[in-house]
This record gives structure tokens, C-alpha cells and sequence, in this order.
């Protein structure tokens, strides 16, 4: 057993899970290139999914009904078709420029933001058609690149929700994007046998992550909150950056 692989696995999925169970998945980003330390990124991406799919599970049961149904109903339609065009296209496009356009748009977005209002509550909210764009494009680039927060919390960080709604609405969102991912990836060969019992063992990891989350979420004002929030989009848009850029030389 590579126990190398399985320390890195572990690290990644419970710092995953207290990023969904209270910070929206906000710092999650990190966990496939650290489980790409020790094997590919195309595994890795297949290891973590099914890990995703129970984290949103349990952090929507923490947060039951306390989403925004409003938003739920202007996004996981958008965001659905996003992923089936990222499933149908997904050959088209290069994943390290992808990376560097989320990247971009995630760093603008704060950058341009911070400085206006402090940033300690969100910005006017978007026209319902930008919404679906945002919507629709974090779908594509979270099957494309695993990169779909950055495109959603530029839709979410805008939609006037308290730190509790935002947490329980974008766990609903993804937790549908995950699920229709499993169908697209699993046509296209991701998942093993060996692959999903080893995603499998690390559920309890998971449980522990969300929970840890939750309670840290309820511990932090609204205004640290939606700093943090802020904080977190602008370096996981560093990070999308530097990966690309870093992958492409």
C-alpha cells in the first residue's frame, strides 16, 4: 500500500470537507493537485469525485433548508447544462488555458470588488441572464478543470445571501453538478473498481472535514465571513493561475 498516496488523500479530502461543511468549498481547490503529488491528475480527479458527491450529502444535511430556492431555481438548471456542454466538448479544449481564464476572472473579480465597498457584504446582484452565464460556465469549468467556485461565487458572492443561505445554497448547486459529473465521467472511463473503494474508505475522513466545517462556520461573524470568502476566491484564482501557466511550460 502506498502510504504516501493515502496520507495525501486524507489531508486533501478533510481540508475539502471543513471547505464545504463551512466555507462553501472555498479553499477545496488544493485537494486534486496534492493528491497529484503521488499519482496523476486524471486519477486523482476520479478518486476525489465520489468523496465530493458524500460531502454534499452531509453538508446539506447540516445546512437542511436554510438554501435560497430562489437561487437554487436560477442556477442548477444553468449549471446542469454547463457540465453536459463541458461532457460533449471536453476534447475541444486545453484545461491549462481554462485554468488561466478562471484564474483571471477570479482575481479581476475580487480585485475590482475589494476596494469599492470593503468588502464585507456583497455587490448589487447580477441581471438574471448574466446569473445563468455565471451558472452555466461554473458547471463547464468544474468538469472541464475542477474549477467551477471561482465562475459561481462571482454569480453567489452577489446575490445578497447571509453567510448560513450562501453556504446551503451553493451546497445544494454542486451537490447536483457532482451527481450528473458521475454519469459523463463514468462513460468516459474515470471510475475503477480499485478507484471508488478507495474513495470510499475516506468517507468517514469526509464526515469528520464537514462537521469540523459546519461548526467553524457558525463560530465566525458574517463580516469575517464574506472577507474570508473574498480572500479564499482571490487566491484559488492565483492558484488556478499558477497551475496553468506552470503546467504549460
Amino acid at each position: 500500500m502506498d502510504w504516501l498516496l493515502i496520507s495525501l488523500i486524507a489531508i486533501a479530502v478533510f481540508i475539502t470537507g471543513i471547505s464545504k461543511g463551512g466555507f462553501s468549498g472555498a479553499f477545496g481547490i488544493i485537494a486534486v493537485p496534492l493528491i497529484s503529488l503521488q499519482t496523476s491528475p486524471t486519477v486523482a480527479a476520479a478518486i476525489m469525485l465520489p468523496i465530493l458527491c458524500m460531502m454534499d450529502i452531509f453538508t446539506v444535511q447540516k445546512f437542511w433548508k436554510k438554501w435560497n430556492t430562489e437561487q437554487l431555481i436560477k442556477c442548477i438548471p444553468a449549471a446542469i447544462i454547463g457540465v453536459i456542454i463541458g461532457g460533449l466538448t471536453a476534447s475541444w479544449f486545453s484545461t491549462d488555458w481554462l485554468k488561466i481564464m478562471v484564474g483571471v476572472i477570479a482575481v479581476g473579480f475580487t480585485l475590482n470588488a475589494w476596494p469599492r465597498k470593503n468588502r464585507v457584504t456583497p455587490l448589487e446582484p447580477l441581471s438574471a441572464i448574466a446569473g445563468k452565464f455565471w451558472c452555466g460556465l461554473g458547471g463547464f469549468t468544474s468538469f472541464i478543470a475542477h474549477a467551477g467556485g471561482p465562475p459561481m461565487s462571482v454569480y453567489l458572492l452577489r446575490a445578497n445571501l447571509d453567510k448560513t443561505q450562501y453556504v446551503a445554497t451553493a451546497a445544494v448547486i454542486f451537490t447536483a453538478i457532482n451527481y450528473v459529473k458521475l454519469i459523463p465521467y463514468g462513460m468516459l472511463g474515470q471510475f475503477n473498481t480499485s478507484n471508488i473503494l478507495l474513495s470510499l474508505s475516506f468517507i468517514p475522513v469526509a464526515f469528520l472535514g464537514v462537521q469540523l466545517g459546519a461548526w467553524l462556520h457558525y463560530k465566525i461573524s458574517t463580516t469575517v465571513f464574506f472577507k474570508a470568502m473574498y480572500s479564499f476566491l482571490f487566491l484559488t484564482g492565483v492558484k488556478l493561475i499558477w497551475d496553468g501557466i506552470s503546467a504549460l511550460n
